[in-house]
């Protein structure tokens, strides 16, 4: 099976690493649920420090990215799961 590959190359401090994105290519909602944490984590901080209006908005956006992740992996599982009815 040819699977494609997405490979993140990056030079840092004279030397080349590579990160292997594939992952994103198979969980589409994955890159939104990561982004439901950081936004989340950040809201804390944000009313930790006494910033409420932009921790609300913050949490806010994070509730969207998280309904979006979830509704893309919804949609990538019953893709799988044809893919799998079909091949058996």
């Amino acid at each position: 099976m040819n699977r494609k590959r997405l490979i993140l190359r990056i030079k840092f401090k004279g030397k080349y690493h590579e990160i292997d994105l594939t992952y994103l290519l198979e969980n589409w909602g994955a890159p939104f649920i990561v982004s439901f944490m950081i936004l989340l984590i950040t809201a804390a901080v944000y009313l930790a420090i006494g910033n409420e209006l932009l921790a609300n908005l913050l949490a806010e956006y994070a509730y969207y990215a998280l309904v979006i992740g979830v509704i893309l992996q919804i949609v990538v599982y019953i893709k799988y799961e044809r893919k799998q009815t079909h091949n058996t």
